[in-house]
């Protein structure tokens, strides 16, 4: 009797917004994960089920992910992704924070020109880039190599400014300390300023490692040896010009979604914190 009663007076508190929100955020979650149990369920059919439309295959087999390591180069392009996006990852994480972190904590003539100058080429479309990268990798002989992919990456404007955010919320009193007992510059960024900025460097990783390891469109163009092809660009050879196997092509993507999942999860803690950081935080001064 009293627990009833009790249930009776827990429905009676819930709100119906509560169960709109509840019942609009499980509807979002189905339709989200609805595309990715069907490309999970398609790499486990054969050709000849590929069409049907169960979520659960009549036959379900292995073949593909086994055929699809001995029979294509797709191990090769998995090591081309993982080299591309670790390298200008690293290389973000380095140039950007650095940037950054002089923008933040440096006053010098003209700041306010270099920091606008580096948010502008957030507007610059990327198509309108491409003619330049090609001129400027053919010039220099990176045509079907590994600097050739990976350059355009290797610093971006939205890095400069969420690292410079995040480094003028930093309280210069321990800055000036650090400079009173004698640090350098560097050491200050490297052991003091760095550390307590992990969570905005891990929302960047993630962001950028994710941003070069779909890329398509440039590899595509700079690239014209299958040896160097990444993964996105490999998953595009797979559809032949009158029939496309899809059942390699599901087997392909899925296989490509698991280091950015694992990568997703070691930083899942620090990505939230720093994102929630990002739009949580006052405004920094000018």
């Amino acid at each position: 009797m009293i627990d009833n009663a009790a249930r009776i007076a827990y429905l009676e508190r819930i709100k119906p917004s509560k169960i709109i929100i509840w019942t609009l955020l499980f509807l979002g979650g189905v339709v989200m994960i609805t595309p990715l149990a069907f490309m999970i369920s398609t790499s486990l059919k054969t050709g000849a089920d590929v069409f049907s439309l169960g979520i659960i295959p009549k036959n379900p087999t292995l073949e593909n992910y086994v055929n699809i390591w001995t029979e294509s180069k797709f191990s090769r392009w998995l090591l081309n992704s993982l080299w591309v996006a670790t390298f200008s990852t690293v290389s973000v994480l380095f140039f950007d924070s650095l940037v950054g972190y002089t923008l933040a904590k440096f006053t010098f003539r003209g700041q306010t020109i270099v920091f606008v100058a580096i948010l502008s080429t957030l507007m610059i479309p990327t198509e309108m880039l491409i003619i330049p990268w090609y001129m400027m990798s053919r010039e220099f002989g990176w045509i079907d190599t590994y600097w050739g992919i990976a350059f355009p990456g290797l610093m971006t404007g939205f890095g400069t400014f969420l690292m410079r955010q995040f480094f003028m919320g930093l309280p210069d009193e321990l800055i000036e300390a650090a400079r009173i007992d004698g640090w350098s510059e560097f050491a200050i960024w490297t052991r003091i300023a760095m550390p307590l900025v992990v969570p905005a460097l891990s929302a960047l990783a993630i962001f950028h490692f994710l941003g070069n390891w779909t890329a398509f469109i440039w590899p595509l163009i700079v690239t014209n040896d299958p040896d160097l092809y990444t993964i996105p660009v490999g998953l595009a050879s797979f559809n032949g010009e009158f029939q496309t196997d899809w059942e390699v092509v599901m087997t392909a993507s899925c296989l490509a979604t698991l280091p950015t999942l694992l990568f997703f999860l070691l930083l899942q803690k620090f990505i939230i914190r720093g994102v929630c950081l990002l739009y949580t935080s006052p405004s920094p001064r000018d």
